[in-house]
């Protein structure tokens, strides 16, 4: 059976990617006082966290966290997963919000606002994704909650 995780992730990285971009330009343009500076942090992450998005998630899928064959799909490996993606995405928020706005203070600002921001807001996207079968074609729910692969 081809493998169909390809097109989840790209799915998760882009919705991902909405609600992260929102969040940003929200919190850039209250900590810069700027509009315009939010929307340019906003949008030059686009490109860069959508790849390190996605990089991350292949990372994570081929990380083998199974028990007689049956995928550990559990609230722990989404925290798990919610801290380490937020801390690469935290570096790269405080570099492009430094850049663009030229003052290192502003990228700490904005990056340290966004640890607690972002962690809660991708947790829930991580729940809601766990939810969706799609790209995940041979996974199955098993009566006691658990996932199980069938492949």
């Amino acid at each position: 059976m081809k493998d169909q995780s390809h097109k989840r992730h790209i799915a998760k990285t882009i919705t991902w990617r909405i609600v992260g971009t929102i969040d940003t330009i929200i919190l850039s343009w209250i900590i810069s006082g700027n509009p315009v500076t939010g929307l340019k942090i906003g949008l030059a992450e686009v490109i860069t966290k959508m790849l390190l998005y996605y990089l991350h998630e292949r990372a994570w899928f081929k990380i083998n966290l199974s028990k007689d064959g049956e995928l550990l799909e559990s609230r722990k490996r989404h925290l798990a997963k919610t801290f380490t993606w937020r801390l690469i995405g935290t570096i790269d928020t405080m570099i492009l919000a430094w850049a663009i706005s030229g003052n290192p203070l502003t990228g700490l600002k904005i990056g340290f606002a966004e640890v607690v921001t972002k962690m809660l807001l991708y947790y829930l996207h991580e729940r809601a994704w766990y939810k969706v079968n799609y790209g995940l074609s041979d996974r199955k729910k098993l009566s006691n909650g658990k996932t199980h692969h069938t492949s």
